[in-house]
């Protein structure tokens, strides 16, 4: 078993001064913590693999391809792979937990 705590893990990502922290690697899914602050630019390309994008907590816009939602803590979004996803207009600092399949890197 392996667990983690969104405290811990937010911890880990600002103690290491960037957006995003992959904590978790399998042979069939990857998993990050990704935050972005009010004003800040999300400068995401499209992914190789499908993304599940889960916030945690704050508050903004996500476009997706062509459609666009407003995200809160507990929207859940999927992504295709190959598909241009932004998060912008962020109204409170975003912390979004990233679900990769298969994992980054592959």
């Amino acid at each position: 078993m392996k667990e983690f705590r969104l405290d811990q893990l937010e911890a880990e990502r600002t103690a290491h001064d960037g957006a995003y922290l992959r904590f978790l690697t399998e042979r069939t899914m990857s998993a990050g913590l990704y935050a972005l602050d009010v004003g800040q630019q999300d400068g995401q390309r499209p992914q190789r693999q499908d993304v599940m994008n889960f916030v945690v907590s704050g508050r903004g816009s996500l476009t997706v391809g062509e459609e666009t939602t407003t995200v809160a803590r507990g929207s859940v979004v999927f992504v295709p792979a190959g598909v241009q996803a932004r998060f912008h207009h962020i109204t409170e600092d975003l912390r979004v937990m990233v679900i990769f399949s298969p994992p980054e890197g592959s």
